[in-house]
Formats: C-alpha cells, sequence, structure tokens
C-alpha cells in the first residue's frame, strides 16, 4: 500500500480551525463523499474537509477503490480488512491534522458503508480522543471470535457517535445497524442514532441534517439562531 489522499475542500472562513475526514464506500472513491462538504460549509466554516482515497484498486469495480477486500461471504475478512487499512488510515490522519496545526480533539470522520467500518475502528483506537464519528450505512467490527467485550478492552477512548441507516438497505441491512447500535452499547460506548425509513443503501437529506447538526455539536458549534430544517 502506497500514501493516500484525495480531494480537499477548505475552510469557508479561511483558517482551519476544525478537520472533517469522509471515508468512502467499496467501489466510489474519494470524489464520492467530498460533496458533503458543501452541504455542511455553511454550518461549520471553520472546518476543513478531506476525502482520502482509499488505498486499493476495488476487485469489482475497476475505476473505484477499496479499504479492504469484501465479499460478504467470509465473516472473518471484515476485522482481516480493518486491521490491514487502519495504519495507513491513522498515518494519513496525524498528516492532516499536521498540516493544519490542529490536535486530535479537532478531527471528526465520517464514514459511508465500508468507510464507516473504518472510522469506527480507527476512530476508537486512536491515542487521543477525536471529536466525533459519523457513521452511515456501516457496521462495527468486531475481533474475529470475540464480543462486544473485546471491543471495550480495545478502544482507548469513546468519542460522540451518530449512527444513521435505511430501514431498506439492501446491502448492509439495517439488522446490522441495531447489532452495531447494541455491541457498542454493551461496550459501554454509546451513541446516538437515526434510522431513515424506506431508505436504501444511501444518504438521504434528513441523515445529512442529522450528521451536519451532531458535527456542530462535538465541534462546540453553536446552532444558527433559526435552526435549520433542511438544505
Amino acid at each position: 500500500m502506497s500514501a493516500i489522499d484525495g480531494p480537499r475542500v477548505p475552510p469557508k472562513s479561511g483558517k482551519a480551525k476544525q478537520l472533517v475526514v469522509f471515508l468512502h464506500g467499496l467501489g466510489a472513491d474519494g470524489g464520492d463523499l467530498i460533496e458533503l462538504a458543501q452541504h455542511w460549509r455553511d454550518w461549520l466554516p471553520d472546518a476543513a474537509f478531506v476525502a482520502p482515497h482509499a488505498p486499493d484498486p476495488c476487485d469489482g469495480a475497476p475505476m473505484g477503490r477499496q479499504w479492504f477486500p469484501l465479499t460478504l461471504r467470509d465473516p472473518a475478512e471484515f476485522w482481516r480488512g480493518v486491521t490491514y487499512a487502519a495504519p495507513l488510515l491513522d498515518a494519513f490522519l496525524d498528516q492532516e491534522l499536521a498540516r493544519h496545526g490542529l490536535g486530535p480533539s479537532h478531527l471528526a470522520l465520517v464514514g459511508f458503508s465500508q468507510g464507516t467500518m473504518m472510522a469506527l475502528h480507527v476512530g476508537l483506537r486512536r491515542p487521543a480522543p477525536v471529536a466525533g464519528i459519523v457513521g452511515y450505512s456501516g457496521l462495527v467490527v468486531l475481533e474475529n471470535g470475540k464480543g462486544p467485550e473485546s471491543l471495550k478492552a480495545q478502544a482507548r477512548s469513546t468519542p460522540p457517535i451518530l449512527l444513521t441507516h435505511g430501514d431498506r438497505d439492501d446491502v448492509l441491512p439495517v439488522e446490522m445497524f441495531f447489532y452495531s447500535k447494541e455491541a457498542l452499547a454493551t461496550a459501554g460506548i454509546p451513541c446516538q442514532w437515526h434510522l431513515s425509513a424506506g431508505l436504501s443503501h444511501g444518504i438521504d437529506e434528513e441523515s445529512l441534517r442529522q450528521g451536519g447538526l451532531f458535527l456542530m455539536q462535538v465541534f462546540g458549534q453553536p446552532y444558527p439562531a433559526s435552526r435549520p430544517g433542511s438544505f
């Protein structure tokens, strides 16, 4: 694996006081999620946004990227995959924080699908707590053959977490959302959550709104005088 990089959106205010890192899903690339920055820039004017491309070409989508191979046929591939990609992502996060002169508490991770697996795995194991983690349509990965108690032992911090999922997800079924929520709670890592009715494997407007408000909360950003209802 070589070093990763991807598209960036600078802070609207001109000076970064927060860093939001988007982690895309299987078969996509950084360009797939960086557009979310346009939805949140007005709410987070001091945030720099970056969406690294995953390190490897995707097995099933030659133009896309993957954090690790994923067939959904081998239960061991989740743990093998997140541990494979974690060191490279950790190094990238350190590099980006240094680029902006920011400390770990000014970092938030936002993942989608496989990117959520990476965000939860790495975000809970960083030496210093991140500000927060948003996981769209994903899954918390537990060590093979072990239960939530293994996560409790491995987690180095318990940052605020928001999980969102569609109840019609046909890629990572909604049962994985409930599994993740319960596994985190059992490990002593509570999370906020939002379930979108009628949504398949994707991010809808309400999930975007919930994610933006959550990031404002964890970064200590005051809500607008008139609370936004939609983008």
